[in-house]
């Protein structure tokens, strides 16, 4: 595994679209405490202090195609920002030489993540305002972006549940690159579930790959009348029958470990332990390796422990750092793997 990903040359680049928001998140130690103080305030204003806070560039498209850049992947980002906001795409990739930038002309979304422990777990809750990113069709992709369409390796399509015209997109972008590796991730899918469900079925024969977190798949597998995962065996058959009732090759990442199926065979991977410090956009790391990992032609178990190591080293840095391929290397080998 380690001098496929060490001997890294790719030719092309990896298209990723769409996705960029503005995100701040905010880290909350006691979340019954701020409700209370919010209480309070709310019925004469004032001010709640010493709640860390941190602003980030952001999005899934975005996120994606910076911890594929800093993996040493040629990245083509399709995206949209207004003036101010396309300066902080430029300057976020300024660093990357094998990164182009395709940013339309509209409003970026903005989030505001909030995180807090949850049973000993950092979970996170996300606000949004869509901007843009919830029209974007097909008609936004000129002749520059088809054209990185055209050439690329692979395609990820990320945010398929914030964009009413996901389905449209993710049909135009895989028609137009009827040769690359076709990757989805459609972000929390639950207000949309059934015209998900009904969009698999149109994407089945251009999709290579649908990547899930846990709540995604758990909505999915209700939505096709099947049980929620549990443990390893159990989801284990479940991801199996996924792929095998929508004949999509099935990524599943949780905080446990990592699930692969074609419909006919299953693999899995255990998390590495680690302390988290930071996870709002860890799936999106993932994909980023798990991608790359498809592109070398790891193996699944491999591919999975890749993309596992690589989300593990993004949770357990404070500052939400996606990690360079030598950091990844280092940490899997050091964990026998």
């Amino acid at each position: 595994m380690l001098e496929k990903l060490q001997n890294l040359k790719l030719v092309n680049s990896v298209v990723v679209l769409n996705d960029f928001f503005l995100d701040r998140i905010i880290k909350i130690e006691n979340l019954d405490n701020l409700y209370k103080q919010i209480l309070e305030k709310s019925k004469l204003g004032g001010s709640i202090r010493g709640i860390p806070q941190t602003d980030l560039k952001g999005g899934n498209a975005t996120n994606v195609a910076y911890a594929l850049a800093r993996l040493g992947c040629p990245v083509s980002l399709i995206t949209i920002a207004d003036k101010t906001s396309s300066q902080i795409i430029r300057e976020t990739f300024s660093e990357f030489d094998q990164v182009s930038l395709s940013i339309i002309d509209g409003k970026p979304g903005r989030t505001t993540s909030l995180e807090f422990s949850n049973a000993g777990n950092i979970v996170n809750v996300m606000i949004s305002d869509l901007g843009d990113n919830e029209d974007f069709g097909p008609e936004k992709l000129g002749t520059r972006e088809q054209n990185m369409l055209a050439n690329a390796d692979a395609v990820i399509v990320t945010n398929w549940a914030s964009n009413k015209k996901g389905t449209e997109l993710a049909q135009f972008a895989f028609s137009k690159s009827a040769s690359a590796f076709h990757f989805l991730d459609p972000a929390d899918i639950q207000p949309r579930s059934e015209e998900f469900q009904q969009a698999l079925f149109k994407l089945a024969n251009q999709l290579n790959s649908l990547s899930v977190n846990e709540n995604e798949c758990n909505i999915l597998l209700k939505q096709s009348g099947l049980d929620t995962i549990s443990g390893e065996k159990e989801t284990r058959k479940l991801v199996l029958e996924l792929a095998r009732r929508y004949s999509i090759p099935i990524d599943l990442h949780t905080s446990t470990g990592s699930y692969w199926s074609n419909g006919q065979e299953v693999e899995y991977a255990k998390s590495f332990q680690v302390r988290p410090k930071f996870v709002t956009g860890a799936g999106d790391v993932w994909d980023a390796a798990n991608m790359l990992g498809y592109l070398t032609n790891l193996d699944a178990l491999e591919r999975l422990q890749f993309a596992n190591g690589s989300a593990s080293l993004y949770i357990s840095n404070p500052l939400g750092v996606p990690p360079i391929m030598d950091e990844v290397l280092s940490f899997v080998r050091s964990n026998g793997s």
